[in-house]
C-alpha cells in the first residue's frame, strides 16, 4: 500500500514537472518566432512590448501573451492586443501553423493584409472559439469558409477594419456564437448584410447576446427580421446602417436587453412603447433617426438601471413626464432637436446626471433652482429654446463640476454683471456660449474661471475690450464677439488665443496699427482672425505677417486704405482664406504668393491696379479667386491652367483686355464652374474648345468647396463663403448655394463672332449672361440642351434669325432677356415662354406674336404644341434634378438652387412667378411616378 502511494506521488510529480517546465513544443516555438520575425514594432509609447519576452532561451509557454495546455503543451491561446504590431499577415505566416489555437486576439495593432480571403490558413483553426482582429487595417472580402470551417466560434470581433463586400449567408452556421461585432467605421469600404442573410442569422444564432453591426449597410434588411433575434440578447448596436421604415417597438420588450443603439439611421421611424420595457436597460440611443415620434411614456420611470438616454434629432413631442427624477443611475440625457415643450421647472433631473442637452426644443421660463443643485453636472446645453430670466453667478457657482455651458439663442435670457460676481469661482468651467441672448456687458465672473471657449456673439455688448476686461482670459483659446456694439479694441484677450471673431461691430479708426505694435504683443498661435464689417481705417500693417500660424484672415468690409503688404502673400504656410474685399486698398497685388495652401482669396471691391501676379500660379490649392471690381489692367491670366482646383473665377469690372487666347481652351479647366469676366474689355471670338474643356459645366458635379478636414479649421457657422452674381434686374449674393451653383457671365465686353454650337454641351449651366457684346449670327439651336438653365441674358448683341423652338425645352428658365438684337419671326409659344413679358423681346423689330402686341402676318402658321415634361429615357431633366435634389431624405424639395440665396435687392418678381407656375405641379407628379418604391 505504501509503495503504491509513493508511486502515485512520483507520477504526479513527473506530470507536474513536465507541465511546468517542458511544455513548449519545438515546432510551435519555431512558428511563434517566425511570426515575430515577420512583423515589426512601431513606436506607440508603451514602456514594455509583449513580444520582448519571446526568445529561444525561455519556454514559449511562459512568454507574455501565450497560453498553453497544461497537459499537452500545445499553444491554445494568443493575446497580442495593443502590442504595437505592424506588418502584413501572409498566408504562410507561422502563426497559422498553430492549429490547436482556441483563442486569438490581435486587436488594437497596425496589422494589414487579407486574412479572411478564400485561401487563408486561418480557416485551419477548427477548434477556435474566440477570434478578435478589431482595430487593424485588414481588408478584402470575408470568405464563407470563415463561418463554415470555424463553427466552434463563440466570440467574433472583426470591427474597425476595411473589410468589404457581402457578408456570406454561412454566418448563420455559427450556432454557438455569443458575441458578434462586425462594425465598420470607414467611408472608403462597404460591408453589406442582405435581407436573407440577416434573417437567417436572426433565426439560427439562438445563443447570441451581443450583436454590434454599426455602419454595416443593411438597407435591404426587413425590420421584421429583428423580431426573430434571441430573447437572450443583451446588446444591440445598429447605428448608421441605413435602416428604414417602421421599427418594431416589440424589440424594446426583450427581457435581457441592456443596450440598444439605433442612432444615425436617418429614415427610421417608430414609437417608444408605453409598457413592458426591459427593466435592465442601461443605454437607449435613437439619435438622429429623424422619424421616431410621439411622447416619452411615463413608463420611462421604470428604467431604474438606465445610465444614458439619447433621443436627439427626432420628432418627439409633448411635455417631459415627471419621472426622470426616478432614474437614479442616469448620467446622460440628450433630448435636443425635437419638439418637446413646457416649462423648465417641471422637468425633474436625478442627482446622478452629468450631461444634459435640451437644445432646439420649445422649453420656456427661467432656469429652475434645482438645476443649480446638480453638483455632478459637467455639461449643460439649453440653446435655442425660449428661456428667460437672469443667470446669477452665485447660483451658477454651485455647479462646481460644470465644464460646458451653452444657453445661446434664448433672446430673453441674460447674465448677471454685478461687481460682486468676481467673488465666485468656476474652477472647472471651460466652455461658455451665450450667443444671441440679452447680454449687455462682459460678465465679470468669468475672470475667476479658466475658460478656453467663450461665445458672446449676437448680443448688445457695448464699450470695448480693455486690459481690465481681458483679465482672467489667460487660458482662452476661442473668443466670438461678432454682431455686438463694441467700439474699441485695446487688448488682445489672452496669450493662448487661437480664434478671435470681432466681425460686425462698431470698431473704428486705425485699430489694426494700434493693436499690432510691439507694446501690445499678439498671441503667437492665433489661427483665425475675423474683424470684417466694421469701420476700420488706416493701412494693413506689415506686422500682421508675424502671425505665422494664421489660417483665416478676414479684414473685409471696412475702410482700410494703402497698399497690401508685400509679405502678405507668403507669411503663413497654413493660410487657407484671405479676405480683404470691400475696402479702399490701392496699389498692386503683391507678387509673393509662394509656398502657400490658399483655398479662398478675396481681393474684390478695392482700388487695386496693375497686373494679376503670376506668383498666384503657386497657389495650387486655390478654389475661389475673386478679383472683381478693381482697376486691374491685364490680359487674361494664362497661368490659370496651373490651378487644378480652381472652381470659381471672378474678374468682373476691371480693365482686362484683348482676346481670350487660343491656348486657354487647351488647358484643363475641368473644375471651373463659376466664371465671371463681365465689365471688362475682352474682345474677339469664343473658341469652340473653351466650351468643350469646361467639364464641370457639362458633367455630373463632383466638386465641393473645402474638405471636411479643412472646414474643421474654423467654425463654418461663423464664416461663410459668398460671391455675387448678376442677373436681370437684381444682384444676388450666393452663400450656401455656392457649393452647387454653375454660371458664366461674359457680359459688357467686346466679344464678337458667332456662338459655337458646343455651348449646348454645358447642360449643368444655371445662369448664362453674354449681354452687351458684339455677337452675331443666329442663336444656336443647341441652347435647347441647357436643361438646367434658370437665367439667360443675350441682350444688346447682334443676334439675328429666329428664336430656336428647341428653347421650349428649357423648363426651368425663370429669366430671359433677348432684347436689343436683330431677331425675327414668331416668338415660340409654350412652357416658360408663356411667362415672359415684353421686356424680354424689346428692340427686336422683326419679332411678332405674344406677348408682343405685333401680330404675325402668317396667320395660318400653327402654334407649336407646348411640350410637357419629358419622361423619355433620353431626357436630361431627370439627371439634372437628381443632382439638385441630392441629400433630401424625405419628400422632394422643389424650386431652384436659388432658393437658398440671400437677395440683396428685395423680393425677386421672377422667382415668385416661377414657383407658382403650373409646371411645378406637373414636375412634382412626374417625380412621384419615377420615385422607386420602398419595401
Amino acid at each position: 500500500m505504501g509503495s503504491l502511494f509513493l508511486a502515485l506521488v512520483l507520477l504526479l510529480h513527473l506530470s507536474w514537472s513536465f507541465s511546468s517546465t517542458h511544455l513548449c513544443l519545438p515546432h510551435q516555438r519555431a512558428a511563434l518566432l517566425q511570426f515575430k520575425s515577420s512583423i515589426s514594432i512601431y513606436d506607440c509609447y508603451l514602456e514594455y512590448y509583449k513580444t520582448e519576452s519571446w526568445n529561444r532561451s525561455i519556454d514559449c509557454c511562459s512568454w507574455e501573451g501565450i497560453k498553453c495546455d497544461e497537459l499537452t503543451g500545445h499553444v491554445i491561446g494568443i493575446d497580442l492586443s495593443n502590442s504595437c504590431l505592424s506588418g502584413f499577415l501572409f498566408a504562410n505566416n507561422g502563426l497559422f501553423r498553430l492549429h490547436t489555437l482556441q483563442w486569438l486576439d490581435l486587436s488594437l495593432n497596425n496589422l494589414n493584409g487579407s486574412p479572411l480571403e478564400n485561401t487563408s490558413s486561418l480557416f485551419h483553426f477548427h477548434g477556435l472559439r474566440r477570434l478578435n482582429l478589431a482595430f487593424n487595417d485588414f481588408h478584402g472580402r470575408i470568405s464563407s469558409e470563415l463561418f463554415s470551417q470555424l463553427v466552434s466560434l463563440t466570440h467574433l470581433n472583426l470591427s474597425v477594419n476595411a473589410f468589404s463586400g457581402l457578408i456570406p449567408h454561412q454566418i448563420s452556421l455559427l450556432s454557438s456564437l455569443v458575441s458578434l461585432d462586425l462594425s465598420l467605421y470607414s467611408e472608403s469600404t462597404t460591408l453589406t448584410f442582405d435581407g436573407r442573410g440577416f434573417d437567417m442569422l436572426a433565426r439560427n444564432l439562438t445563443k447570441l447576446r451581443h450583436l454590434v453591426l454599426d455602419t454595416i449597410v443593411m438597407s435591404d434588411v426587413a425590420l421584421t427580421s429583428f423580431l426573430n433575434l434571441s430573447s437572450s440578447l443583451q446588446r444591440l448596436s445598429l447605428s448608421h446602417c441605413q435602416l428604414h421604415g417602421e421599427f418594431p417597438s416589440q424589440l424594446f420588450h426583450l427581457p435581457n436587453l441592456k443596450h440598444i443603439n439605433l442612432g444615425l439611421n436617418e429614415n427610421l421611424r417608430g414609437y417608444l412603447p408605453k409598457t413592458n420595457w426591459g427593466s435592465g436597460l442601461k443605454l437607449l440611443d435613437l439619435a438622429y433617426c429623424g422619424g421616431f415620434r410621439g411622447p416619452i411614456p411615463p413608463s420611462f420611470g421604470n428604467l431604474t438601471q438606465i445610465t444614458s438616454i439619447d433621443l436627439s434629432g427626432n420628432l418627439f413631442e409633448g411635455q417631459i413626464p415627471d419621472v426622470l427624477g426616478n432614474l437614479t443611475k442616469l448620467t446622460t440625457l440628450d433630448l435636443s432637436y425635437n419638439h418637446f415643450h413646457g416649462r423648465m421647472d417641471r422637468i425633474q433631473m436625478p442627482s446622478s446626471i452629468q450631461y444634459v442637452n435640451l437644445s432646439f426644443n420649445d422649453f420656456h421660463g427661467p432656469l429652475p433652482d434645482y438645476i443649480f443643485d446638480l453638483v455632478s453636472l459637467t455639461s449643460l446645453f439649453l440653446s435655442s429654446n425660449n428661456l428667460s430670466g437672469v443667470v446669477e453667478s452665485d447660483m451658477l457657482s454651485k455647479l462646481t463640476s460644470l465644464e460646458d455651458l451653452d444657453v445661446s439663442n434664448n433672446s430673453l435670457l441674460s447674465l448677471s454683471t454685478g461687481d460682486k460676481d468676481v467673488n465666485h469661482s468656476f474652477p472647472q468651467l471651460r466652455s461658455v456660449s451665450f450667443s444671441s441672448c440679452s447680454v449687455r456687458q462682459f460678465p465679470h465672473f468669468f475672470r475667476t474661471s479658466k475658460l478656453e471657449f467663450l461665445d458672446l456673439s449676437n448680443n448688445m455688448i457695448s464699450g470695448g475690450i480693455s486690459k481690465r476686461e481681458a483679465e482672467g482670459w489667460e487660458s482662452l483659446q476661442e473668443l466670438y464677439l461678432s454682431n455686438n456694439s463694441l467700439t474699441s479694441f485695446e487688448q488682445f484677450p489672452g496669450p493662448s488665443l487661437l480664434t478671435l471673431d470681432l466681425g460686425s461691430n462698431l470698431l473704428e479708426g486705425p485699430i489694426l496699427s494700434t493693436c499690432l505694435n510691439l507694446q501690445n504683443p499678439i498671441p503667437a498661435l492665433l489661427q483665425v482672425f475675423l474683424i470684417s464689417n466694421n469701420k476700420l481705417t488706416g493701412n494693413v500693417p506689415s506686422s500682421i505677417c508675424n502671425w505665422t500660424s494664421l489660417q483665416i484672415l478676414d479684414l473685409s468690409r471696412n475702410s482700410l486704405s494703402g497698399t497690401i503688404p508685400e509679405c502678405l502673400g507668403n507669411f503663413s504656410q497654413n493660410l487657407l482664406i484671405m479676405d480683404l474685399q470691400m475696402n479702399n486698398l490701392s496699389g498692386k497685388i503683391p507678387d509673393s504668393f509662394v509656398n502657400n495652401v490658399l483655398i479662398n482669396l478675396y481681393l474684390n471691391d478695392n482700388r487695386l491696379e496693375g497686373l494679376v501676379p503670376s506668383s498666384l500660379a503657386n497657389s495650387t490649392s486655390l478654389e475661389i479667386l475673386n478679383l472683381g471690381n478693381n482697376m486691374l489692367t491685364d490680359r487674361f491670366p494664362h497661368w490659370l491652367a496651373s490651378l487644378p482646383n480652381l472652381q470659381i473665377l471672378i474678374l468682373r469690372c476691371n480693365r482686362f483686355h484683348g482676346p481670350l487666347p487660343d491656348s486657354v481652351a487647351a488647358y484643363n479647366v475641368s473644375i471651373l464652374r463659376m466664371i465671371d469676366l463681365s465689365g471688362n474689355v475682352f474682345s474677339g471670338p469664343l473658341h469652340t474648345k473653351l466650351f468643350q474643356d469646361l467639364r464641370a459645366m457639362r458633367e455630373s458635379p463632383r466638386w465641393r468647396l473645402l474638405s471636411a478636414d479643412d472646414r474643421a479649421y474654423y467654425n463654418s457657422e461663423d464664416y461663410h463663403t459668398s460671391v455675387n452674381v448678376t442677373t436681370k434686374r437684381l444682384e444676388l449674393k450666393l452663400t450656401k448655394t455656392i457649393d452647387i451653383f454653375v454660371s458664366m457671365d461674359l457680359s459688357n465686353n467686346k466679344f464678337s463672332g458667332q456662338i459655337p454650337e458646343e455651348v449646348g454641351q454645358l447642360i449643368y449651366l444655371q445662369m448664362l449672361n453674354i449681354s452687351h457684346n458684339d455677337f452675331t449670327g443666329p442663336i444656336p439651336a443647341s441652347f435647347g440642351n441647357l436643361v438646367a438653365l434658370e437665367s439667360l441674358d443675350l441682350s444688346s448683341n447682334k443676334f439675328n434669325g429666329r428664336i430656336p423652338s428647341q428653347m421650349l425645352k428649357l423648363t426651368f428658365l425663370a429669366v430671359l432677356n433677348l432684347s436689343e438684337n436683330d431677331l425675327v419671326g414668331k416668338i415660340p409659344y409654350g412652357n416658360q415662354f408663356n411667362t415672359f413679358d415684353n421686356d424680354s423681346y424689346s428692340g427686336n423689330l422683326g419679332l411678332c406674336g405674344l406677348p408682343l402686341s405685333k401680330q404675325c402676318i402668317n396667320h395660318g402658321e400653327a402654334k407649336p404644341p407646348a411640350p410637357s415634361v419629358a419622361e423619355h429615357e433620353d431626357s436630361q431633366v431627370p439627371v439634372f434634378w437628381q443632382v439638385v435634389m441630392m441629400g433630401y431624405a424625405s419628400g422632394v424639395v422643389l424650386g431652384l438652387s436659388l432658393g437658398y440665396i440671400v437677395f440683396t435687392t428685395g423680393r425677386p418678381w421672377w422667382l415668385v412667378r416661377m414657383v407658382e407656375r403650373d409646371l411645378q405641379y406637373k414636375f412634382t407628379a412626374w417625380i412621384k411616378r419615377k420615385r422607386p418604391k420602398r419595401n
